[in-house]
């Protein structure tokens, strides 16, 4: 077929060329693009997730000038409660006035190392161990323990020892305590 044959064919059917001309230029426009397919719906994913996102930040940040004042107050409180493990008399201070409340008497009060030593994070708590001995009466006992549990500083006892005379009742109890307050370097 020359050229000129070609040319005839063309104008005697140019409907039909047009239409397929157009579809060759479609299907070839649509095989380039798709490859850009997988990479549109990866943006399309990262843009939706990045708008939840934002959405949410929206929708929980109605609140957090509350929320923050709340946590700043919690905060102060736990700071007021928190002993510093260098201020020696002021922490033994702490149990001096409990015999005092309680009526008990110390047999033995020491500040001691804590059984898990780590290196605390800046600001972070560590535990301020104490070896505490005490003698009295049942009650005073017991007030004693009620004094340590909900008294200023957070407390957690670690071993307790309770020993009496069995021969003598009205003898006075001993408690032996290993205890730690919630404290800062």
């Amino acid at each position: 077929m020359t050229n000129q044959e070609l040319v005839g064919v063309i104008k005697k059917n140019p409907t039909s060329f047009t239409c397929g001309v157009l579809s060759l230029a479609i299907i070839a426009a649509i095989y380039f693009r798709s490859e850009l397919i997988p990479q549109a719906e990866l943006a399309l994913s990262q843009k939706s997730a990045e708008g939840e996102k934002i959405s949410a930040n929206i929708k929980y940040a109605a609140q957090l000038k509350e929320q923050t004042d709340t946590l700043a107050a919690a905060n102060k409180v736990i700071d007021g409660r928190v002993l510093r493990a260098s201020q020696l008399g002021a922490n033994t201070g702490y149990f001096y006035r409990l015999e005092t409340e309680t009526g008990v008497k110390f047999i033995d009060l020491r500040q001691t190392t804590p059984s898990t030593v780590a290196k605390p994070a800046k600001g972070s708590f560590l535990p301020v161990a104490f070896a505490v001995s005490v003698q009295g009466d049942l009650p005073q006992i017991l007030e004693f323990l009620r004094q340590l549990e909900n008294g200023v500083h957070y407390s957690r006892v670690v071993a307790a020892t309770c020993s009496g005379n069995s021969a003598l009742r009205t003898a006075p109890l001993t408690l032996a305590l290993t205890l730690e307050l919630l404290g800062t370097p």
